[in-house]
């Protein structure tokens, strides 16, 4: 899924589903300068894919099969502090813009916005700046004013992946070679999840996480 080298702004597009990518990869290739040199469906390959090609920006859905978009994030700003990343997600929740940022990202737009928006966004990142989009903006304004804040707020960035992938199902083993862990250190995350969140069942978490768009029923 790769496309010749050209010159110009190089850009990695990572998104599970091929439709997605096929009709974004036009939006962004309208542009004279942006050229996507490669295509990625799943964390993994996308870091692959980031190292065979090192493009200038990278735009990464999050919610995926196996490791979730932000845990490609993290292992590409740990590669690589010029390397540009935008989160395109159909996720608007507080939580998962703060748990983006954190892992390494520039920028966070999501898929509702109009396509004009993703091209600000980029051309904004690349200029060194930080970029969210308008509705992204309202839910960080919201969310500051909210007495009480995330049941989330306590987790780490590796905790919350850990509580994405529990809710979307997986177990311990599958977890641990999503994630490069030890399964015993993937159980010792799971307590600390259950303890810091005050949840006492797996069921509480799975609830949790739905409620706040780490997963979906």
């Amino acid at each position: 899924m790769t496309a010749p080298q050209t010159q110009g702004i190089s850009i990695l597009l990572v998104d599970d589903h091929p439709v997605v990518r096929q009709g974004y990869r036009r939006v962004l290739e309208h542009q004279d300068d942006f050229h996507v040199v490669a295509e990625a469906d799943n964390a993994a390959d996308a870091y692959r894919a980031f190292k065979a090609h090192a493009p200038a920006v990278v735009v990464m859905d999050v919610l995926m099969p196996g490791a979730s978009g932000l845990e490609a994030v993290r292992n590409i700003r740990s590669r690589s502090s010029s390397t540009r990343i935008l989160v395109f997600s159909m996720h608007s929740e507080a939580t998962q813009v703060k748990a983006a940022f954190n892992a390494g990202a520039n920028g966070y737009v999501t898929k509702g916005s109009a396509p004009g928006e993703l091209i600000r966004a980029i051309r904004a990142i690349l200029r060194g700046e930080q970029a969210i989009s308008d509705d992204i903006a309202r839910v960080l304004a919201l969310e500051s004013l909210s007495p009480t804040g995330s049941a989330l707020d306590q987790l780490g960035e590796r905790e919350i992946e850990i509580l994405r992938q529990l809710a979307a199902g997986a177990t311990t083993e599958q977890i641990a070679a999503n994630l490069n862990l030890s399964m015993k250190t993937v159980q010792n995350y799971h307590y600390l999840i259950k303890t810091k969140t005050g949840m006492r069942t797996d069921a509480q978490l799975v609830r949790l996480a739905v409620e706040c768009g780490l997963a979906s029923l």
